[in-house]
C-alpha cells in the first residue's frame, strides 16, 4: 500500500497569472524581472514590488534553489514540510518540500523544482532535494 498523499487544491488562475500556470503545465518555472530596476520577483504580478513599475517581463528560472528556512507539520493526517527557498535567480519563494525524508531537510540544502498535480487545476511548483 502506498503512503497517503496530500490533496493540493487548484490555484486560482487569472489573466495576470495565466502565463505562469501555462508554463507550470509545461514543466517550466517562471519569475518576473522588472525592466525598470532589474529586480526579479516572485509571486508573479504585473507591478514590480521594488519600484512600482509596470514594465515587467517573464523569465524562465533554472528551478534550482537553497532552503532558507522550513517547518515540518506532523500533527496532520499527512505530514508535510513548508519552506522558504531562495532561487538561484534571487527571489525567495514560499513552497513545499516533497519527495524526501522530512527528518533529513536542512537549512542550506540544495533543492530542485518539482511540479505537483492539483485537484483539477494546473500543477504547482514545489521543491525536492537535489
Amino acid at each position: 500500500m502506498s503512503p497517503a498523499q496530500r490533496t493540493i487544491p487548484a490555484p486560482p488562475v487569472n489573466l495576470e497569472t495565466k502565463p505562469f500556470w501555462d508554463a507550470a503545465a509545461d514543466g517550466k518555472l517562471l519569475v518576473k524581472r522588472c525592466e525598470a530596476c532589474g529586480e526579479r520577483h516572485y509571486y508573479p504580478r504585473a507591478i514590480c514590488p521594488f519600484c512600482g513599475s509596470d514594465r515587467t517581463a517573464w523569465l524562465e528560472a533554472s528551478g534550482r534553489g537553497t532552503i532558507y528556512s522550513y517547518s515540518v507539520f506532523r500533527r496532520v493526517p499527512v505530514p508535510y514540510a513548508i519552506a522558504y527557498v531562495t532561487l538561484e535567480e534571487g527571489p525567495t519563494v514560499m513552497t513545499n518540500i516533497v519527495d524526501g525524508d522530512l527528518d533529513a531537510i536542512r537549512i542550506g540544502q540544495r533543492v530542485r523544482v518539482r511540479f505537483m498535480p492539483t485537484d483539477g487545476g494546473p500543477p504547482v511548483p514545489m521543491f525536492a532535494p537535489a
